[in-house]
């Protein structure tokens, strides 16, 4: 085997290990869909009732603030998934727009496509 072979065989290998690594940090520090709900502050209907927003209070502990989840749950697969994240709160307002959007603390949502997460404003 040739010296150039080798060394692209070591930076493809220096590469993929970069990568894993990159993916490693963001799944466990900023995916939202991670968070699990602790207190259970409200369940809140869509008129259609397709969905259902759940929001739930977070307690981090002795030296972080509140945290609010809002979770949606499409009522007829039973699949949920989080679309709401906001620290140093601790009330959720819940208003529905209509079937599909969803107003959270002045934060409107279409349930089947946003996400909000305060990280990343």
């Amino acid at each position: 085997m040739s010296l150039s072979n080798r060394f692209r065989e070591v930076c493809l290998v220096i590469l993929i290990l970069i990568c894993v690594l990159a993916y490693g940090i963001y799944w466990a520090f900023f995916d939202v869909q991670r968070i699990k709900g602790q207190e259970l502050l409200g369940s809140y209907l869509s008129p259609g009732q397709t969905y259902e927003v759940t929001t739930y209070l977070n307690n981090g502990g002795a030296t972080v603030d509140y945290a609010v989840l809002g979770v949606v749950t499409n009522q007829e697969s039973r699949i949920s998934k989080n679309i709401y994240w906001q620290y140093h709160c601790q009330t959720a307002t819940v208003e529905w727009l209509d079937d599909r959007t969803v107003k959270i603390n002045d934060i409107v949502l279409d349930v089947e496509k946003d996400t909000y997460d305060y990280r990343r404003e």
